[in-house]
């Protein structure tokens, strides 16, 4: 059974998808952009969008019942591939060793002028 999870402790999907799906052992989170969920602003600097998605993805996790040690596999939209370094320092102060599998790519464009958007897949001990 699928069980669709949401909270209004991160962006509401701006779109016809969910925020995530509970597959019973396993948790899809949809792509996080970094925007305030009470204020519906987004921080300028790459780095405070880095923690506003990243914090977003560990909000919906915590709807699901899981944490960011539940993660298995990320997926990090960059705009801008020079971000990168900065990206992954902030990443790795969400995640503890040993940290998810992650691919990372750079985009044309991501939605609302996002510098960057992180999806991930968790799974339930």
């Amino acid at each position: 059974m699928i069980k669709q999870i949401s909270t209004d402790k991160a962006p509401a999907a701006i779109g016809p998808y969910s925020q995530a799906l509970d597959l019973g052992n396993m948790v899809f989170v949809s792509g996080q952009i970094p925007v305030d969920p009470q204020t519906g602003t987004m921080p300028e600097s790459v780095e405070a969008q880095a923690v506003q998605a990243l914090t977003n993805l560990k909000n919906v996790l915590a709807a699901a019942g899981l944490g960011m040690e539940s993660v298995v596999k990320t997926v990090v939209f960059l705009q801008d591939l020079a971000d990168f370094a900065v990206v992954n320092g902030i990443y790795e102060s969400f995640f503890k060793a040993p940290f998810p599998a992650r691919s990372c790519v750079a985009v044309a464009a991501i939605p609302k002028g996002a510098k960057l958007e992180i999806e991930c897949i968790a799974v339930k001990a």
